[in-house]
């Protein structure tokens, strides 16, 4: 979906299909059959925008063999679809029963890491509309905070050092333009906007690698949206893409229901990392269950744990999500004089973690929530004076 900014730039709205699990490039294709052109209908749209994630073995096998990259291409029109922005966090296997802390691997210090992101950006701009220039990859936040030494932090800079060069190669090679966004996470290295300031600018390549700010993210950190964008802005670093997405907010978590009602969010298969706020500053455990389970984490204030609720569907009394914190955060990123980010991505991934009486029985449900996430996203946008273009 596209927007017609004030100023008179496109601002792309886009939902990410690592909702969907797929492998290989047949699983993509299936992707786009099954899943995101049903949403587009929904939608009424003639055009929808998708955040692809590509798998390494799919992304490996688009990369050697043209005729694939091709047929990929060509059925993302014949479906309506198109794709600016890739989510190059997750490696493989995101689908898996448990994904945990394997979703970190390999990080930055992983040469494998490198390699597959320049065959993300090789294909991004491959793939990009023939009408658009510029196209931007998100990708995990350097590394998993525990193992990662001065060594490793040496070798994760040379590798972004080095992958700016190829971005330049590329833009040379092509016209295109793809820019790489690290996304701050709870428990990474990068856990909050303010980590990522001294890692990019030593970078130095703002045109090349800034941040992708995930709403979900900043809210479980207790990060102030406002104070977040003006200390990026003053460091010069910019948010080269921005995905929309609302954490689980738990006011009392003392309180017995409440705890009950957190509980039925502690499933097996991803990491949520629950925060509160306290007068000697952040704390926080590693997952939802730990936090439950003792006195790890004090319960006086309130807790935020890092799962991608719906955004158009809080969850019920007495917990809710940090939806008002993304319309903030929106408000600042697109609602000024200039867009701070032309890439908006709708990522609520957890569509199947979700307590049982919550989660879409069936596959033509699982459409009607995305696109009821994105209709949403774009009354926000229009709400700001954004115009949807066809």
């Amino acid at each position: 979906m596209r927007f017609r900014h004030p100023d008179g730039s496109t601002v792309h709205l886009a939902y990410c299909t690592n909702v969907h699990p797929a492998e290989s490039v047949d699983g993509v294709l299936a992707q786009l059959r099954d899943h995101c052109e049903p949403v587009r209908k929904r939608l009424g749209r003639d055009r929808l925008g998708i955040g692809l994630w590509l798998a390494r073995n799919a992304a490996r096998s688009l990369a050697t063999d043209p005729a694939a990259l091709r047929g990929l291409r060509a059925e993302l029109d014949r479906r309506g679809l198109e794709v600016v922005t890739l989510n190059g966090f997750p490696y493989e296997g995101f689908g898996a029963d448990e994904v945990k802390y394997r979703v970190y691997k390999p990080d930055w210090a992983d040469p494998e890491r490198l390699r597959h992101t320049i065959e993300l950006t090789r294909l991004l701009a491959a793939l990009l509309p023939a009408d658009v220039t510029d196209g931007t990859v998100s990708t995990l936040p350097l590394a998993w905070r525990t193992a990662y030494d001065e060594q490793r932090a040496e070798a994760a800079h040379a590798a972004l050092v080095t992958l700016a060069e190829r971005l330049d190669a590329l833009e040379e090679l092509t016209g295109k333009s793809v820019r790489i966004g690290l996304e701050p996470e709870p428990g990474c290295t990068v856990e909050t906007t303010a980590d990522a300031i001294a890692p990019l600018t030593a970078v130095g390549r703002p045109d090349r690698i800034g941040l992708c700010l995930d709403t979900c993210h900043l809210a479980t950190s207790f990060e102030d949206p406002d104070t977040a964008l003006d200390a990026l802005a003053a460091a010069r670093v910019p948010v080269v893409k921005s995905q929309l997405s609302a954490a689980l907010h738990a006011e009392h978590p003392h309180l017995p229901d409440v705890r009950e009602a957190l509980a039925a969010f502690d499933e097996p298969r991803f990491l949520h990392q629950t925060r509160t706020l306290t007068p000697a500053g952040l704390r926080g455990t590693d997952d939802l269950g730990p936090a439950l389970d003792g006195a790890a984490l004090p319960a006086i204030n309130p807790w935020r744990a890092h799962f991608h609720v719906p955004l158009h569907a809080a969850p019920a009394a007495p917990l809710t999500s940090t939806l008002p914190v993304l319309t903030s955060t929106l408000n600042r990123l697109v609602g000024g004089p200039h867009p701070l980010t032309h890439h908006l991505e709708v990522e609520t991934y957890t569509w199947q973690a979700l307590p049982p009486d919550l989660r879409p029985r069936a596959r033509s449900q699982l459409a009607d929530g995305i696109a009821a996430e994105l209709a949403l996203a774009r009354d926000l946008l229009t709400d700001l004076g954004l115009k949807e273009l066809p």
